[in-house]
């Protein structure tokens, strides 16, 4: 749905009286900066999905730094019971 003359004048009209006449071009270089930012953010993100080494399905796993370990599995898990001779499952 396409907005209609009418519609975009009474958009024009509500920012105009929110923000003032002398405001607007400075809200005008602030939504164009964010945008040029946001948009630069979404292309670098897709070279690096289509760059991912040995992943041609786009389905790697959550990425480490190099020289750093990927995080250790939680040993906190109440649904996990940590008995010396067990098998390490609940068994309620």
């Amino acid at each position: 749905m396409k907005p209609s003359l009418w519609q975009i004048l009474i958009i024009v009209l509500i920012v105009v009286i929110i923000f003032g006449a002398r405001r607007l071009p400075d809200v005008a270089s602030s939504i164009g900066k964010s945008l040029k930012i946001f948009k630069k953010e979404v292309s670098e993100l897709r070279e690096d999905d289509a760059t991912a080494p040995g992943d041609p399905a786009g389905t790697t796993g959550p990425r480490t730094t190099p020289g750093t370990t990927p995080p250790s599995p939680r040993t906190d898990d109440p649904g996990t019971t940590h008995s010396p001779g067990g098998t390490g499952t609940d068994h309620r």
